[in-house]
């Protein structure tokens, strides 16, 4: 577990990560990602076909090959946060967190008592019960907590939100977000474009780490965002970065050649 306290140190430092996300359960995408350079890597559970059977070995091999393993539960449940942490995530991105109440849910499933009020069990992150006792100090002060903020509501209450003890990042789900507003995947869109500077304002008023789900896979995309204060920044998902490669190299070698698609 010792990887997962320097992403605690560098998210309580505001120090830049990337990370990106898995969709697809299959081991050697997310070995071949995680040896790709990321810092962290998110195996989502809420967009996608990846039960938790699959997530535990995503973890597993996510962690084994070096990298810091989160997971994005498909909700804000008591119950599938403490199996994906036993499984061994070293933490969760939690979407829809709308007010301080969905916070504190988040960050109690997290943690036991008396910081939370997470179930006791043993698996996989307690060493299958040799080592309880270091996964409860070390899941006390490492594990890490990040709220995904994706709904106008959470824009007006992310001050709130960010004042529960335990919330270590957010990070924006901008699809969501243009959704809430009425203009789903209108990033450019005057309502979104004012939504996000309020929650821009609001991190840098706070001192807060604000993070950025960049969906297409443009490396300069995830520069400019740094530009603008973001410190916790996801760099597309797997499968774009699979069919992109594939259409972007097919279509070179077809225009090469003067060769058309039947």
């Amino acid at each position: 577990m010792n990887q997962i306290k320097n992403l605690k140190s560098k998210l309580q430092n505001r120090e830049l990560t990337i990370g990106s996300w898995i969709t697809m359960g299959e081991p050697a995408i997310a070995e071949i990602m995680a040896k790709a350079g990321f810092d962290w890597l998110t195996v989502d559970m809420e967009h996608s076909a990846i039960d938790i059977n699959q997530a535990q070995e995503l973890i597993r091999v996510i962690e084994l090959s070096g990298c810091i393993p989160l997971v994005r539960v498909g909700v804000n449940d008591a119950t599938i946060i403490k199996r994906v942490m036993d499984a061994g995530a070293h933490g969760v991105i939690v979407p829809m967190v709308n007010n301080k109440e969905d916070a504190e849910r988040a960050v109690g499933a997290v943690k036991y008592p008396p910081q939370g009020f997470r179930g006791v069990g043993l698996a996989r992150a307690q060493a299958y019960g040799v080592d309880f006792e270091g996964y409860r100090k070390w899941n006390e002060t490492g594990s890490v907590v990040i709220v995904q903020i994706e709904h106008i509501e959470a824009v007006e209450n992310l001050e709130t939100i960010l004042s529960v003890k335990g919330v270590d990042a957010f990070i924006i789900g901008p699809y969501d977000l243009s959704a809430s507003l009425g203009v789903p995947g209108q990033f450019d869109h005057p309502a979104v474009v004012k939504a996000l500077t309020s929650v821009k304002n609001t991190a840098r008023r706070l001192g807060a780490v604000a993070g950025y789900h960049v969906v297409p896979d443009d490396p300069a995309m995830v520069v400019e965002k740094v530009g603008q204060g973001y410190r916790l920044l996801a760099f597309s998902v797997d499968f774009l970065f699979l069919g992109n490669s594939c259409r972007g190299g097919i279509n070179i070698i077809r225009n090469k050649l003067g060769w058309e698609h039947a």
